[in-house]
């Protein structure tokens, strides 16, 4: 059994790993910094951008690749993948672009809504399955 879905977005993932990996080196090389991030804006930008798509992705992945291999809804889960990534691209952009002090950029707030909205609705999902479905 093939899990498209999962795969597609484990791979777009990859490669945003790879992307805001790149940009915190850049960072990282510019400041000739190798730990820490030297209270740099950009660095800290590039870094967040990095570490927070690293704590999501991986759950993300689990979620859809189990309800995927339990034949849950396909069109349904294409949808929440693409929210999950159009929401850690703008999350990415988000998080590049300068704001007032206190204020987080548009970007920055619809990744997180986009996020947490993915989190809930495969949590609860998997839950709702295991509650009133015989896994």
């Amino acid at each position: 059994m093939t899990l498209p879905v999962t795969a597609f977005v484990g791979a777009v993932c990859a490669l945003l790993l790879l992307f805001t990996a790149i940009l915190t080196v850049r960072q990282r090389l510019r400041l000739k910094a190798a730990f820490g991030d030297h209270g740099d804006a950009k660095l800290i930008a590039a870094s967040r951008s990095h570490g927070n798509l690293a704590e999501y992705a991986p759950i993300i992945i689990i979620l859809l690749g189990l309800l995927e291999s339990a034949r849950a809804n396909h069109l349904a889960l294409m949808a929440i993948g693409a929210i999950f990534l159009i929401g850690r691209v703008a999350h990415i952009v988000g998080l590049h672009t300068p704001s007032p002090p206190g204020k987080a950029p548009l970007g920055r707030q619809l990744g997180v809504l986009a996020t947490f909205a993915s989190l809930l609705v495969l949590g609860g999902w998997i839950l709702w399955m295991l509650a009133t479905v015989n896994l």
